[in-house]
């Protein structure tokens, strides 16, 4: 197994089975204890803002917000800083947790020896 697992989403609302799968597949690694990182970016920035989590509704699907909440709690979620200023997000209307970072700090973590890195 990979010693952390670092899933970027890029599909938000607009793609709710891409979106879910991202967390539904997070949630596992995390329940496995991998630490795992997740990256919003795109139309998956709305999920840190709260309450946009819960409209994005998948038929046979956990709901998105208990994936997110089992993340949050065993592992991180950042927002991606264009894809928040593109959208005037800032830190203040973020989900307790979530943070915003640059690309920079994605480099940094995808690059680490025993990472793994998923795209949705």
């Amino acid at each position: 197994m990979a010693d952390s697992l670092v899933i970027e989403v890029v599909a938000g609302p607009d793609a709710p089975e891409r979106c879910n799968q991202a967390f539904t597949v997070a949630a596992a690694a995390c329940a496995a204890g991998v630490p795992v990182e997740v990256w919003l970016n795109g139309e998956a920035a709305w999920l840190a803002v709260p309450g946009r989590a819960a409209g994005l509704v998948l038929e046979e699907a956990a709901p998105l917000t208990e994936l997110l909440e089992i993340v949050l709690e065993a592992g991180q979620v950042r927002v991606c800083t264009q894809a928040a200023a593109r959208r005037s997000i800032g830190p203040a209307d973020l989900i307790e947790g979530v943070t915003i970072a640059g690309a920079a700090a994605y480099l940094e973590r995808i690059l680490r020896e025993g990472t793994r890195t998923l795209v949705y």
